[in-house]
Order: C-alpha cells, then sequence, then structure tokens
C-alpha cells in the first residue's frame, strides 16, 4: 500500500535537525513518535493526532475530553520503550510522522531510516525550552493551525517571561538546590542540559546533579544525594514518594525529614517530566510557587484551569483542581 503523501502535492520545510522535509501541502493524520510529540499534536492540532503512543489510564482519562482519550494507541517509534514498528505505522496512514523532543543523531538516523522504509515524511522538532515558542509557531503553519498556534505561542513567551524576569529579583542566595528524582527507587535524575530537568533551570534552580557533567539521564546512589544535600527534592513517582518519607536513609535528608519532599502533579501529563513537552509550562509555575512563594503568591487554580482548557481542550472541574494542587502549594 502507497502511503498517503505519494498523492499529495509537496512542500519543503526545514525541521529542528536542519533535514529539508518534503511534507503535504495538507496535514491531516499526524503520527506522533513519542509522548512529546503527542502532546504538541494534541494542544496544537487534535483532531488530526490520529493516536497515542500509550492509552490513557484510568487516572489520566477523566482530564481529557473522551473523544481524544479513546483515540487508539499505537506505541512509540522512540526512546528504550519503542513499541511500533513500521508496519504499524504504515497501516496507520498518517501523512506526517513528528517528533518533538532531543534532536541528537540517534533521533536523525531514526527519521531517515523510517522515512526510507515507508515512504512517510518524519519531522524531528527541538523539545527545549528556549525553541518553545518557535516549534509551536511552525507546527502551527506544518499543521495549518496559524490562528491556535499564535494564541499559544503567545501564552508560552508571556508565561516563560513572567517566571523569568521574577526570578531574576531572587538573589542567587535564595535560589535552591533541587533533587530531581526519578523511578520507584528515586535514583534516576537528569544532568547538566537534559530536558528532562530543564525546568529547574528555567525557575533559576540548581540541579544538584549538574555537577556529574552534561547530557541525558544518569544513574546515582543515594550516598550522593545524602552528600549533595539538596534544599529540596522533587519526584513525579508516587511510589517513591511514599518510600522516601519512611526509609531512614532517606529521612536522614533534611528535605526529606523537613516536608521538603514534593510530588509533581501528573495528570493527565506530567507536570516537569514525563513526558517533557508543553505541559511543562504548567509546571514552571507549579515549582516557580514551591521555590519562592514570597514571589509566585497567586492562587495556583485560575491559572492550572486557563491551562487545561487551552492545552487539553476541556476545563477542569473544582473537585479536579483539588486533586492536582492538594500538595502543590506547599512552602520550603
Amino acid at each position: 500500500m502507497l502511503p498517503v503523501t505519494a498523492f499529495a502535492q509537496m512542500r519543503t520545510v526545514t525541521d529542528g535537525a536542519g533535514r529539508r522535509v518534503q511534507i503535504p501541502l495538507k496535514v491531516s493524520r499526524i503520527y506522533a513518535a513519542g509522548p512529546p510529540a503527542s502532546v504538541l499534536a494534541f494542544a496544537l492540532a487534535p483532531e488530526k493526532l490520529i493516536g497515542w503512543t500509550t492509552p490513557f489510564r484510568d487516572a489520566e482519562k477523566p482530564f481529557v475530553a473522551p473523544r481524544y482519550a479513546e483515540l487508539p494507541a499505537y506505541g512509540r517509534l522512540t526512546g528504550r520503550g519503542n513499541t511500533a514498528n513500521v508496519e504499524v505505522v504504515i497501516k496507520a496512514q498518517p501523512d506526517l510522522i513528528v517528533d518533538y523532543g532531543a534532536v541528537r543523531d540517534t533521533f536523525v538516523s531514526l527519521a531517515d531510516r523510517v522515512h526510507a522504509q515507508t515512504g512517510i515524511p518524519y519531522l524531528l522538532l527541538d523539545g527545549d525550552f528556549d525553541r518553545m515558542v518557535e516549534v509551536i509557531m511552525q507546527f502551527g503553519q506544518i499543521t495549518g493551525e496559524e490562528g491556535r498556534a499564535a494564541a499559544l505561542a503567545k501564552y508560552a513567551r508571556d508565561t516563560l517571561a513572567d517566571i523569568a524576569g521574577r526570578v531574576a529579583k531572587v538573589p542567587p542566595a535564595r535560589r535552591p538546590r533541587v533533587y530531581y528524582a526519578r523511578g520507584p527507587a528515586g535514583l534516576n535524575t537528569g544532568l547538566a542540559g537534559s530536558i528532562n530537568t530543564e525546568s529547574i533551570e528555567q525557575v533559576g534552580a540548581t540541579n544538584v546533579a549538574a555537577e556529574l557533567g552534561r547530557g541525558g539521564l544518569v544513574q546515582v546512589s543515594i550516598e550522593q544525594v545524602l552528600r549533595w544535600n539538596p534544599d529540596l527534592i522533587v519526584t513525579t513517582d508516587a511510589q517513591f514518594f511514599q518510600l522516601a518519607r519512611s526509609h531512614p536513609l532517606w529521612r536522614a535528608l533534611p528535605a526529606v525529614r523537613d516536608g521538603r519532599l514534593h510530588l509533581a502533579p501528573q495528570l493527565p501529563f506530567g507536570w516537569i517530566d514525563f513526558p517533557p513537552s508543553l505541559n511543562r509550562l504548567i509546571g514552571l509555575r507549579w515549582l516557580a510557587r514551591l521555590l519562592y512563594p514570597e514571589v509566585f503568591s497567586e492562587d495556583l487554580r485560575p491559572i492550572v484551569r486557563d491551562f487545561y482548557s487551552r492545552l487539553y481542550h476541556q476545563t477542569p472541574s473544582e473537585a479536579q483542581l483539588d486533586q492536582l494542587l492538594g500538595a502543590a502549594v506547599a512552602p520550603l
């Protein structure tokens, strides 16, 4: 079966890796190569996203309109947990494959290989915070959603500028050192420049793991975390959150013992990571409120309500806001 793009009029775009890619003049069916691209496509072109990489869990579904939550799960092409193959992609009949995140050689090679095998255009878009506004605008042009993209780009630009401007007034001595604990053991974290810990740097805090170097994710020991003695610990793993508060080694850390361990909201997508996409914008507000409560003292409820309405196309109920923000405003 020939791909849909074989019969379409085409145009050339330059993606985040500098690749010149021929894509259809009209994009109607988007296959997201990984979770970050799923969120990007869902926010900007929900009617054109043909499916998710994984199905929504029961706790996540209520935060997304049923017509989107029930889209099929096709698996992911990127990452360690890649579950899709070219046969799955071809059968789904997209006219464009999009990946959003790192644009390293590994992902360029994958994109070129999948395109060669399927004939379907494959775009790589840079997931760095510094490129977010630019990518939103570009993706709006790619999908024909220029109006929605312009509004969302302004929202992202205003959010980033507001946070950066207020954080700049916080003296360096008052900016905390933060450890980001991933996984059920809490011992997976991100190095300097990791897309997974980028939010910490965006709010002016110090990622304690940055001293280990630059790159992606790294496994550390509890002894290393004890030596770092971070001012605050943020996690996205509920299992670790429970473990750390009862484990004698973790409780030896003042941050854990004194209640400065925080579980980031995760419904329907994580606020810090999982995936590292546009969903991180609301996580910046949450982190800023945690780190600098005297500077970011505003009520998060209307901010979260507005964010979810804009990006997820459904306004959360008061009960859902309670669920999301139950632990989100605890001060240092």
